[in-house]
């Protein structure tokens, strides 16, 4: 959108700042739409542009009103690029082991649910597993979707329900029996980064209990993996974690959440496309059931089901 430089200079430094927001109103975004306001309200009932409630109003982010913009672009003659063969979001070691035995094709980049559906509308990445509860609704992935993927053409399928609880070191030699029995001792947890599923995960689960992240004694260095977390408690670096029961193995679990549900985001294009058709198919096969039973704590009941169709 070109504005001139008289024009620009010609603006109070609150309407610089302004137009400058990583968040718009609903007149903002109209104004830089160039429509009405009216038409912005019928977008949202109907969910064809990213927006949030997060904080009790409307706001648009703009890179992902930029986002969606962009795929809306037709190009005649040209075409728009693939996205690279990526696979990113959440860690989950049974679909991670399932995309290299598959022959999807596909490569790893974990960076937690919310950075994967952001890396998905933003054409870094051809799929994004996410595990986020939404804590007014009690639905998972839902308003994540919504939230960040940018306008229509993308579908989330459910991937495995999974047992998520704190893991401690083998046999449990701290004794701890819950959430709030080792916040309250102030033992270490081992924590994942900002942005993954089983830190919001975390933050309900303490919220249930009266407490907060604030309340928790971290260790030092954070985990990029379920495997990694449970690593920082086998090697003494921290007492307990929240971690999936599958990356738990010999050593102690205490189940918290059961029903976990792990989904599988991308476009209704790339659904389509060899990469997630050979890992689905595999999905089906013995060897795949084999190695979910071996790793435990997965429900593969529903998998391959469509969850939502944006």
């Amino acid at each position: 959108m070109e504005m001139h430089t008289d024009t620009m200079e010609a603006l109070p430094d609150a309407a610089v700042q302004t137009a400058a927001s990583p968040l718009m109103t609903t007149g903002e975004v109209a104004d830089y739409l160039r429509v009405k306001e009216r038409t912005i309200y019928e977008m949202v009932a109907r969910q064809t542009i990213p927006f949030s409630r997060a904080t009790g109003k409307l706001l648009f982010p703009r890179r992902l009103v930029d986002a969606w913009l962009e795929a809306q672009t037709e190009l005649p003659g040209t075409g728009i690029a693939p996205a690279p063969p990526i696979y990113a979001g959440s860690n989950d070691p049974l679909l991670e082991w399932a995309l290299r035995q598959s022959g999807s094709g596909l490569a790893v980049l974990v960076r937690g649910s919310a950075h994967g559906l952001d890396d998905l509308a933003a054409g870094r990445a051809v799929l994004a597993g996410c595990h986020l509860l939404d804590p007014e609704t009690g639905l998972w992935n839902l308003a994540a979707a919504r939230a960040h993927l940018p306008g229509a053409g993308h579908v989330l399928i459910h991937w495995a329900r999974r047992t998520q609880g704190l893991i401690t070191a083998a046999d449990n030699p701290l004794a701890v029996t819950g959430l709030k029995d080792a916040v309250a001792r102030g033992l270490r947890f081992a924590m994942r980064a900002d942005g993954a599923g089983s830190t919001r995960l975390l933050e309900v689960l303490l919220g249930r209990e009266g407490l907060s992240l604030a309340d928790v004694t971290a260790a030092t260095r954070p985990a990029e993996t379920h495997a990694d977390l449970a690593a920082l408690i086998e090697t003494g670096e921290a007492d307990c974690g929240l971690g999936l029961q599958a990356a738990a193995g010999h050593m102690g679990f205490i189940p918290l959440v059961a029903d976990e549900s792990f989904d599988l985001a991308m476009s209704r294009r790339d659904y389509f496309e060899p990469p997630v058709q050979t890992l689905l198919a595999f999905a089906r096969s013995e060897p795949f059931g084999r190695r979910a039973a071996h790793l435990g704590g997965y429900d593969l009941t529903d998998l391959g089901r469509v969850v939502w169709n944006g």
